[in-house]
């Protein structure tokens, strides 16, 4: 099996570098995705998050806008936070865009609103019990895959800052429906027999999504659980919660049913930085564990910064499972390391996510994976 064989994608969060603007950040990811096309990346998903510094925060506009400039690349989201809003938009919206471009959108979606009672829950949990769970676990390698101790996310979901966000994204009083039936309906919208209080309802726009629904998930929760019962292709965030990945794609795997899908489709994220050699591509990188530590341990995602100085040896720690689970090298070192991914995971695609302080550097990050991958 060559490299090729594995089709290998682009996850964009659009983000804002330190000097830089949103807007700018926006152009430059219709830039990346177009150039994305050219190299032979398969899709071009663009993430969503809100409150912090990157421009990512209403995928299917950006879609939109990444589907009108290229041609043949498949768009998606990856993934639209379904609790934030309501399922018949989000079909519809889904619905517009692959009407204006049948064959080429996607649709990802994750958990978010469902989220609010854990982090109302962790905001009540006691530092102690925090600490000893992080204690127990220890660092392991599988078959050349770091799978890290696992972070505590309960640190970053106490914080009044992330409860403060929940409240401006989700109206005071409402209730997002569970996770499993908003994806049972968005897939009954689509395949036109969704129903609500007994009345079948139809909408001729949402029936235009073409493709499956695709769920996201960090852990062998619920999102891995809901997307094999239902025969839905998973996408496991190795970028995200890498301690996680293998018992999330382990936990898809054991629920699977046939249903969209005959056989399970697992997709997996890695977090990447190339260049021509290791030393220029950990300099391109120097800006992640300070943009980790934030997103952690501040009030979210800073602007991109050009390094890293500034942390202690104690901050460097907090974020250290996400920098020893960046890919970061030259393209022979990467691939080797996306390789192993891919054999460790079963994974049938791989997606992969950079982030550098000049936009330039990130073109010739994926530009350089393509050539080593032999898609370009």
């Amino acid at each position: 099996m060559t490299d090729a064989s594995i089709p290998l994608n682009v996850l964009d969060l659009a983000p804002v570098v330190a000097g830089g603007t949103a807007a700018q950040a926006l152009r430059d990811a219709v830039d990346l995705a177009r150039h994305a096309e050219s190299w032979g990346y398969h899709r071009y998903w663009v993430a969503e998050h809100h409150f912090v510094a990157v421009a990512s925060v209403a995928p299917a506009v950006l879609i939109g806008q990444i589907l009108a400039a290229t041609d043949r690349i498949r768009v998606g989201a990856a993934a639209v936070q379904l609790g934030y809003t309501t399922t018949i938009s989000v079909a519809e919206a889904f619905g517009t865009l692959a009407a204006l471009h049948p064959g080429r959108v996607d649709l990802g979606v994750g958990r978010s609103a469902q989220r609010r009672q854990q982090a109302l829950a962790a905001a009540g949990a006691s530092k102690a019990a925090q600490d000893t769970t992080a204690a127990q676990a220890l660092p392991r390698v599988v078959d050349g895959v770091v799978v890290p101790a696992p972070f505590d996310p309960s640190r970053v979901l106490a914080r009044p800052r992330v409860l403060a966000s929940l409240d401006a994204l989700i109206p005071e009083g409402a209730a997002a429906p569970s996770f499993s039936q908003q994806v049972t309906d968005l897939a009954d919208l689509a395949a036109g027999v969704f129903t609500a209080r007994g009345t079948a309802l139809r909408s001729t726009v949402a029936e235009c999504i073409d493709g499956p629904v695709w769920v996201f998930g960090s852990s062998a929760g619920e999102s891995a659980t809901v997307a094999g019962r239902r025969g839905l292709p998973f996408v496991a965030n190795y970028h995200v919660s890498p301690a996680t990945t293998l018992d999330a794609v382990a936990a898809y795997r054991a629920a699977f049913r046939p249903g969209t899908l005959q056989r399970p489709r697992v997709v997996v994220s890695a977090d990447v930085v190339v260049a021509d050699t290791d030393q220029q591509a950990h300099r391109l990188a120097a800006g992640y564990a300070r943009w980790v530590h934030s997103i952690r341990f501040g009030d979210g995602a800073i602007p991109f910064p050009t390094d890293s100085d500034d942390l202690t040896d104690e901050q460097l720690a907090g974020v250290a499972d996400r920098t020893e689970t960046q890919f970061v090298g030259a393209p022979s070192a990467v691939a080797a390391r996306l390789r192993a991914l891919a054999r460790v995971t079963g994974a049938d695609e791989l997606v992969v996510t950079s982030v550098t302080h000049d936009h330039g550097a990130r073109l010739r990050s994926h530009e350089l994976l393509a050539k080593e991958w032999g898609i370009l």
